[in-house]
């Protein structure tokens, strides 16, 4: 075969096609909404996602009660999830669980809503001036690495043996996270965005409001998702200080008559309250962050 048969047989692409030059001329479009990726896995179509996230939790129950049943785990080393479901029905029907869940989710709130304040605030400071920074950020970054618990002595000493200890154990352990993910936030924001709004004649407030704000946003909102975290585990340990109600108050007297199903349900009360206001976070911040386009898995 001869250069010009080669020649021939070989398509070529004209100059100036319909071919976009880049991945970004189709995808940093303006006029295209941004979306959530969600891919669908074809080993997952058609099951309900909900079914799939509650197989698991379904799943060990069985294995629980069949243990139960069986007497490879004794009713006194663990109850079964049926006396567990009959002690809360009793619980629920004198409404003292319904109470404790209240004082419980209150002291938890408030000690949420004092640390936060404080660690976002002391956050802004040094994350927005160097001389914040300097004043702020090394006390911190000390502070962060005392245990809370360590703390439960001298919160005794210096706030009694009332609420305020626990309401201050929780702040202690609530402030540091928001604090960290705050100011990594601040300092992490795009220096390209910043001289995009320099350019545009945005003055420092109208960059702070505008460029530094939204774009630590994201790590704000994980940060109160671990604040929600260490904020159910302070109170669980807040609760043991000379509570007179609430879930550790519970658990407390049936540890004393070695209750398992009662302490079980008070277990569970901890995990769904702290599910449910993760799941107000996650929703919370689908709103706030509805711009960004986020990958969902496959």
């Amino acid at each position: 075969m001869s250069q010009g048969e080669i020649a021939t047989t070989i398509p070529v692409r004209q100059i100036g096609a319909s071919t976009p030059r880049s991945i970004g001329a189709v995808v940093g479009r303006h006029d295209l909404p941004r979306q959530r990726i969600e891919p669908v896995s074809a080993s997952t179509r058609g099951v309900p996602r909900w079914l799939r996230r509650a197989s698991g939790p379904v799943l060990v129950v069985l294995l629980w009660q069949f243990a139960s049943l069986t007497g490879l785990l004794p009713e006194e080393v663990l109850a079964g999830p049926a006396t567990v479901i009959s002690s809360a029905t009793n619980l629920l029907t004198t409404g003292e669980l319904q109470q404790a869940m209240w004082i419980s989710l209150m002291r938890a709130l408030v000690g949420l809503a004092i640390g936060g304040s404080v660690g976002v605030t002391l956050a802004l400071c040094a994350g927005l001036f160097r001389l914040g920074e300097d004043l702020v950020d090394a006390t911190m970054q000390m502070l962060r690495t005392v245990p809370n618990v360590a703390l439960i002595p001298l919160l005794i000493i210096w706030f009694g043996i009332g609420e305020a200890p626990k309401i201050a154990l929780i702040a202690l352990g609530t402030a540091f996270p928001l604090y960290l993910n705050v100011y990594a936030g601040i300092r992490n924001v795009d220096s390209t965005l910043i001289e995009a709004g320099r350019t545009l004649g945005l003055s420092r407030a109208g960059l702070i409001r505008h460029v530094i704000l939204p774009g630590a946003l994201p790590n704000a909102l994980v940060g109160l998702r671990y604040s929600l975290g260490i904020a159910w585990l302070a109170l669980v340990f807040g609760e043991q200080i000379n509570a007179t109600a609430g879930i550790g108050y519970l658990m407390a007297n049936a540890r004393e008559f070695f209750q398992t199903d009662v302490i079980v349900v008070c277990l569970v009360v901890y995990a769904f309250l702290g599910l449910a206001v993760d799941f107000t976070v996650r929703t919370l911040e689908k709103v706030l962050l509805s711009w960004r386009p986020a990958f969902s898995g496959t």
